[in-house]
């Protein structure tokens, strides 16, 4: 809960018809959740509209976020902002128009609406949901990163790092669940091998690579994903895991310069 949603025993006189109001309001406008339109933020706005007080922008702001949160559209909080402004209106006689509502009511709920979604947005594009895997996107930002440092250091970065890939063969019978689960099998491996700081990133739908330093212990580690994936597959029978060698693990040097690296990525996907 915000900590500017209404927390008072009781709502200002007035609150729950202006409440009233805005909900039959928004709900004739197209409103798409009637069970999830109540809310604090809800109570928050109406006392401090019918009581005339101060910070009704950061409590607009606080709406348009709520409404995010419950995967409401921006045309679909601006309409329920519309229904507030309707409501409001003296003698609450006046229609439902968007266009009448002040700019900075809208701007209000539109920032905290675009705050959550970008918010939201970031984890998305960070993350695979499927295999909680950084994208591919990531890793072309990380390897920047190291082509900077390598360059400010003095150094090459195929002599600090080194991009592994693991590629699965197991088929998608036709709609990817397999193939699919399968992943999920090796990305958990994956976490649990390169666990130190490494960027582990899916590719395709059966290739994932790791940005990883690269020291003494990178073969071991590298054995290590094969034998411990391989024993996770065998021991689904659902995957149908062919024999032998369901999984391919590849060292791949890291070329002289970033444009390059990212090209190499993009023909490994």
């Amino acid at each position: 809960m915000s900590g500017r949603e209404w927390s008072g025993a009781a709502l200002p006189a007035g609150s729950g018809a202006l409440r009233s109001r805005w909900r039959a309001a928004s709900l004739a406008a197209g409103w798409p959740f009637p069970g999830d339109w109540p809310g604090g933020a809800v109570d928050a706005v109406c006392a401090a509209v019918v009581t005339g007080a101060d910070g009704l922008v950061p409590l607009l702001a606080d709406l348009g976020a709520a409404r995010a949160e419950a995967g409401v559209g921006l045309a679909g909080a601006l309409d329920d902002l519309a229904a507030l402004h309707a409501a409001s209106a003296p003698g609450a006689a006046a229609g439902l128009d968007p266009d009448a509502v002040p700019n900075w009511m809208v701007r209000a709920v539109a920032l905290g609406w675009a705050e959550v979604t970008a918010r939201h947005a970031i984890g998305r594009e960070v993350r695979d949901p499927l295999t909680g895997l950084t994208t591919p996107g990531y890793l072309r930002t990380r390897l920047h990163e190291v082509y900077r440092w390598a360059r400010a250091a003095g150094r090459t970065p195929a002599d600090e790092h080194a991009l592994i890939t693991v590629s699965l063969r197991v088929p998608d019978h036709g709609h990817g669940y397999p193939r699919s689960m399968g992943m999920v099998l090796v990305a958990e491996v994956l976490r649990a091998v390169f666990d130190a700081g490494e960027t582990v990133a899916l590719l395709r739908a059966s290739t994932a690579a790791v940005l990883a330093p690269r020291d003494r212990t990178l073969g071991v580690r590298c054995a290590r994903v094969r034998h411990l994936a391989e024993r996770k597959l065998a021991a689904d029978p659902a995957l149908r895991v062919p024999r032998p060698d369901p999984v391919s693990v590849s060292l791949e040097v890291l070329p002289a310069e970033p444009d390059q690296a990212c090209a190499l990525l993009a023909a490994l996907t």
